[in-house]
């Protein structure tokens, strides 16, 4: 079996590679210049390939088989830096991964930004994400299998677990321009939506069995996921209740209706980070819930929602006046809360 490059000749051939000579990477690595050659001939024995052309130039170039090998000494020393970023990490307290569950009403752009963000503050700690709905959020918490959540749907105190509010959102009652509730212009009675198919999320925690939230047809579809339910009601098959962070562009475009509806509650929903009592979040996880708090803390209120929408769909008309379908979508209904 031949014998495996060590972490220093690999180091040494990178350098050398990177400073485009022998002297630039011995004044780099603070050795000799002779030892910088030695190091690079052994290599090339262990390999049995020649990774720089040496003869008839003034500095080393690297053959094919050294510029393949080049990446592959790069993705191995980068591998080494993050195992030790890792170590370092543990020795201070850093968690090795994170475990986090995410409500469907946490803002998309807001769940984006921490994540990004995390990604550069915590480049060594792994990060499992689990997107939940309703009680889904709590019931990984209490299961252990996420060690923090963010979300809403805290429908029974339990002691084991602490709970603290660090935003909200909020729903919004919806339907296609072409749904027949849509074209009702004026305020919305309860009767008028008895007998139209509404679209539920079915929880499948279990945590809301024998509840429902907002449910006010004879008519229930019942589904497994926002998701589904935003597609079903916006093909027209049935109108419901969406988190308004998912149809923005939506109401922006005039592809949904608000739908002006008092018997629909349209109060803010409250959004709270989650974690067992008994597991305390470390470094990374409590930097995670400050930076939700932080961007959660800002998000609109209804009233300024409803405004931005108005306002991006009076910049669309503007921009397509000769647009007959534009004009054919009907009118948002602005209702203040």
């Amino acid at each position: 079996m031949l014998p495996n490059p060590t972490l220093d000749q690999l180091q040494v051939f990178l350098t050398v590679a990177e400073t485009g000579s022998f002297s630039a990477a011995s004044r780099a690595l603070n050795r000799a210049q002779s030892v910088v050659s030695y190091t690079i001939a052994n290599l090339e024995a262990q390999l049995e390939v020649p990774l720089f052309e040496r003869s008839g130039a003034r500095q080393p170039k690297l053959t094919e088989a050294g510029k393949a090998m080049l990446e592959d000494a790069r993705r191995i020393l980068g591998d080494l830096q993050v195992m030790r970023a890792r170590v370092k990490g543990l020795r201070e307290g850093l968690e090795a991964e994170v475990s986090v569950a995410i409500s469907v009403m946490v803002p998309s752009r807001a769940l984006v930004d921490v994540l990004r963000e995390f990604r550069e503050m915590f480049p060594s700690v792994s990060l499992s994400l689990n997107v939940g709905e309703l009680g889904m959020v709590m019931d990984l918490v209490l299961s252990g299998k996420a060690t923090i959540g963010i979300g809403g749907a805290v429908v029974k105190q339990d002691d084991s677990i602490v709970t603290e509010r660090i935003g909200h959102s909020f729903m919004l009652p919806v339907a296609a321009r072409n749904h027949p509730l849509a074209a009702i212009n004026r305020p919305l009675m309860l009767g008028d939506v008895r007998e139209e198919v509404q679209l539920v999320v079915t929880d499948a925690s279990g945590r809301t069995k024998g509840r429902d939230f907002n449910v006010l047809s004879y008519k229930t579809w019942r589904v497994s996921d926002i998701a589904t339910k935003h597609q079903l009601i916006r093909a027209g098959l049935g109108w419901g209740g969406l988190p308004a962070s998912v149809i923005h562009d939506d109401l922006t475009s005039g592809r949904l209706v608000h739908l002006d509806l008092d018997a629909y509650e349209q109060g803010e929903y409250p959004i709270y980070s989650v974690r067992q009592l008994a597991n305390p979040p470390g470094p990374a996880a409590t930097w995670m819930i400050d930076a939700f708090r932080t961007r959660l803390s800002a998000c609109p209120s209804q009233v300024d929602f409803h405004a931005q929408i108005a306002d991006c769909r009076t910049l669309v008309r503007r921009s397509r006046p000769n647009d007959e379908g534009a004009g054919a979508a009907p009118s948002l209904i602005l209702s203040s809360v």
